[in-house]
């Protein structure tokens, strides 16, 4: 039976695992490798590392840590963060990632996510897009960590990084992000009308009726949730924690 894929997204700072409320306010969480080794044993879909940083920074997110990684890991993961040259992507396909996501320098060079999807094939090429409200309720992708508005729309932005050969694109509602109250049903909903490539919905979930809603009623491919694979309970205790199967299989079958 099918059933779309649910991925825990870890958030590297200085090679710490962090977790954010709105793309601020981190949260020191622990360390990256005993997560990915927790989420081995709990059998996770996929996984998806980002250093929220190396932009910022001007690198590129560390191959000592992917290896480290890619060592550990018994699921396919992808890597992301700074990532600018064919070269950045090669390296990190051997260290161990399966996919890489790129995110400021598709805004700032789009012509390079046709070159990387032309090199590495589009399956190994996921665009992040972040996504927040201007002043006047309209919604543009922001780059940089959410820091900086480029004025694109989600939509049309979504639409150019399918047809330029992104395999995947992973949306983000930074208003959403660590609130724990659900997606932004209408952005993935929107976005996933509008093109044919797998969409994952990220930001907000905490719950698993979170998940089956951006399934069933904003058609994603995919869900992606961070607080919610590393929190537990109302006073937010630091749990590394992922569903069963059977439970993931139950939500998921069920209209």
């Amino acid at each position: 039976m099918f059933r779309p894929r649910v991925i825990p997204v870890l958030l590297l700072k200085n090679k710490g695992l962090v977790k954010s409320v709105k793309f601020n306010d981190y949260t020191y969480i622990g360390d990256p490798i005993n997560a990915v080794k927790i989420f081995n044993d709990l059998k996770a879909d996929e996984l998806m590392l980002l250093d929220i940083l190396a932009t910022k920074e001007n690198r590129c997110i560390d191959l000592e840590l992917i290896r480290a990684i890619g060592d550990e890991a018994n699921m396919p993961f992808a890597v992301g963060g700074g990532i600018r040259s064919l070269q950045q992507i090669k390296e990190r396909i051997n260290a161990g990632a399966e996919k890489v996501v790129i995110n400021s320098f598709a805004v700032k060079d789009p012509s390079f996510i046709k070159a990387a999807s032309d090199e590495f094939g589009s399956s190994t090429i996921v665009v992040s897009i972040d996504v927040k409200k201007k002043f006047w309720g309209k919604q543009q992708v922001y780059t940089l960590g959410g820091s900086q508005s480029t004025g694109l729309n989600p939509i049309r932005w979504a639409q150019q990084m399918e047809a330029y050969g992104a395999g995947e694109l992973i949306i983000t509602s930074i208003e959403h992000d660590g609130m724990m109250q659900g997606y932004d049903l209408a952005l993935i909903r929107a976005i996933s009308a509008a093109v044919d490539i797998p969409v994952v919905a990220a930001g907000g979930a905490g719950s698993l009726p979170d998940l089956k809603a951006a399934i069933h009623t904003a058609h994603a491919s995919a869900v992606a949730a961070g607080s919610m694979f590393v929190y537990h309970g109302p006073r937010k205790a630091v749990l590394v924690n992922y569903p069963q199967r059977n439970e993931l299989l139950t939500l998921f079958s069920q209209p």
